[in-house]
């Protein structure tokens, strides 16, 4: 098993994140490590419910849980205020003091909505992320940042707020379908592009989605060291923890735009990157030829790289003002010197404009 410790001094929180295949089988083992009380709320989506919902459910129960289970639809639309009420009044219901525990059983839309529910619940109750995507447990479940999306962007509506435990079993994403497995491979090709030319290198090399699980916990355990790196040093999110952003400004207001409904996450970021990065080139920030270096690797595994309406950037643009990284003004984007080199800067909103042109900046 692969242990990895958040350390977050200026906080005093410190939680262990645990990589292991099979560990969805000793559920309850690690949950009496860091909780001693008896109930426990569930939070999950009806997919994920229909393939490990009922297994979690008799271990805990086994072990002597009182649970309750919270099944909302699969999908970013489902990280509204609408699901966040109806989690507090089924909490509620049941009776989840702030000494109990919930657990987010699920993606990256489950893991953020939870925890945000967990944060804002009584003020603030323990919750354990148990990412099941490759997107979530490589990113979205470490690093403390829980929301929910309005209708003017999304994750516009959270907090820091840390789990007390994070449990990675690989073995569950060997039901993803290929293009959610892909999705979550564009964040993993970003902390090769923000943070280390090698890693990025050996994501080149693999052949086949066979090839990447053959390596699986050391793949999710780079992107999570350099996560858990990036947060120690700058947990609010104001200096170096922005560089996780590599792409985000773009592919957020790509996501928002279409209403989280044509691009998935780790589609429109991938979009964005390219973006992103063909803009910097362009006035010779980034290295000559490194657009055409990260495009070949998201086609290799089958992500967009550029917009399918690329007369679309007139209504996406404005979007990118709600963006959380604008400051003062000034919007703090994150480009790459060289790949593995990242670093951020202040630009106006305007500095996208070429993107009107289209793909062909």
């Amino acid at each position: 098993m692969a242990v990895l410790t958040v350390d977050v001094t200026s906080e005093d929180i410190h939680y262990p994140l645990k990589i292991e295949k099979g560990l969805l089988n000793h559920l309850a083992e690690e949950i009496k490590s860091v909780y001693k009380n008896k109930k426990i709320a569930i939070v999950t989506d009806a997919h994920v419910q229909a393939l490990y919902g009922e297994r979690v459910v008799e271990q805990l129960e086994a072990a002597g849980y009182e649970l309750t289970v919270i099944v909302l639809e699969p999908g970013e639309q489902s990280k509204s205020l609408e699901n966040l009420q109806h989690i507090f009044s089924e909490l509620i219901a049941f009776g989840l003091s702030r000494s109990d525990l919930m657990l987010a059983l699920g993606g990256g839309v489950i893991g953020d909505l939870a925890g945000f529910a967990a944060a804002s619940y009584l003020r603030g109750i323990a919750f354990v992320q148990i990412p099941t995507t490759l997107l979530a447990q490589v990113d979205s479940s470490v690093g403390g940042k829980v929301a929910i999306d309005l209708p003017e962007g999304k994750n516009l509506v959270g907090a820091f707020y840390h789990p007390k435990l994070v449990l990675i079993d690989p073995n569950v994403l060997e039901t993803l379908s290929d293009s959610t497995f892909n999705d979550g491979m564009a964040e993993v090709i970003k902390y090769g592009c923000i943070h280390d030319h090698d890693f990025f290198e050996q994501l080149k090399q693999y052949q086949s989605r066979a090839e990447v699980m053959a390596e699986i916990e050391s793949v999710i355990a780079d992107c999570c060291t350099i996560k858990r790196d990036l947060v120690q040093s700058d947990e609010r999110d104001t200096s170096e923890r922005m560089l996780l952003n590599f792409g985000h400004t773009i592919g957020h207001a790509i996501e928002a735009y279409y209403r989280y409904e044509k691009y998935t996450h780790g589609q429109a970021i991938s979009i964005g990157m390219v973006a992103m990065n063909r803009l910097t080139e362009a006035l010779g920030i980034s290295a000559e030829g490194s657009t055409e270096i990260i495009e070949t690797i998201l086609k290799q595994y089958a992500l967009p790289t550029e917009l399918a309406e690329a007369a679309d950037y007139q209504k996406i643009l404005p979007l990118i003002k709600n963006d959380k990284k604008n400051i003062e003004n000034a919007l703090f984007i994150v480009v790459l010197d060289a790949i593995g080199k990242s670093r951020t800067m202040a630009a106006p909103v305007d500095f996208f404009a070429p993107l009107l042109k289209g793909n062909e900046v």
